[in-house]
């Protein structure tokens, strides 16, 4: 016979399961500037930073697989969204509040289909600059607004510490564009140092310094060191929503090329 005891005991298997494999992903930072908003993340291969539409992007951290389905529904979902209504009627709420939290929050309940391993930041680009928010969606739909930053990474100690290197969100507004750069690289060092320092001192006693792996990035320039050692084997990628489009045509969507993040990278480690 199948209890409630059997379902909430299969949900707190299936969220261990999902939290173990979050871990070790690269966080991803979302932050306002004076001219829009960013997406932040370091990546080991695959692109993480991508438009959904014309005010609109998105970026996750967990199984590559899960990572393109969502791309790909959130794609289709305000395009479709915007032929049959208007391009002013997309937006985050009806895309994560009515059609992607349900779809997650269904799948992670559901014990015959396979949950997705996922954490996600969606970013829109508002009319005027008090429209500008993100949107953090859950593995299990569960979703949240906020304003100002958005952070995600594999444990909540790490988006803790993330949002304590951020600082007043409020004053990121008024940032320059490298300005709001350099916060979130902090902000990501910050996060991935902490969750990798979980991670590894998991069941070890963590008042013992020798044991800590992270030992040689805990000195004054901590940051730097701990970065020029990701990059060994990462890139830094950086997706922009811009107010003001410097292009010809509409687009306010645009990544970073590799000129432009090495030369904010090599201020960031000076």
């Amino acid at each position: 016979m199948y209890t409630p005891f059997d379902f909430n005991e299969a949900v707190g298997h299936r969220k261990d399961y999902i939290e173990d494999r979050l871990k070790e992903g690269s966080p991803v930072v979302g932050v306002v500037y004076s001219e829009g908003l960013l997406l932040l993340t370091v990546r080991r291969s695959q692109r993480k930073v991508y438009e959904i539409y014309d005010r609109h992007m998105f970026s996750a951290m967990g199984n590559q697989s899960d990572i393109e389905n969502i791309r790909l529904a959130s794609i289709n979902l305000t395009h479709q969204e915007g032929f049959e209504r208007s391009p002013d009627d997309v937006s985050l709420q009806r895309l994560v509040g009515f059609s992607l939290s349900p779809a997650l929050k269904k799948a992670f309940g559901d014990q015959m289909v396979v949950p997705f391993v996922l954490r996600s930041i969606f970013a829109e680009l508002g009319r005027v600059k008090a429209g500008d928010s993100f949107y953090i969606l859950n593995y299990d739909g569960e979703f949240r607004r906020s304003p100002h930053v958005a952070v995600i990474a594999g444990t909540q100690s790490a988006e803790d510490r993330m949002l304590e290197s951020i600082g007043d969100a409020t004053a990121l507004a008024d940032m320059g564009r490298n300005t709001a750069l350099a916060v979130a690289l902090k902000a990501w060092c910050a996060g991935a140092r902490e969750a990798l320092r979980r991670t590894a001192l998991l069941g070890r006693d963590r008042d013992d310094d020798d044991l800590n792996p992270l030992k040689e990035f805990d000195g004054e320039n901590a940051d730097q060191v701990f970065l020029k050692d990701e990059l060994k084997s990462g890139t830094v990628e950086v997706g922009l929503l811009e107010r003001k489009s410097g292009s010809k045509t509409d687009a306010r969507f645009r990544l970073l090329d590799a000129g432009e993040v090495s030369k904010i990278v090599d201020e960031f480690l000076q």
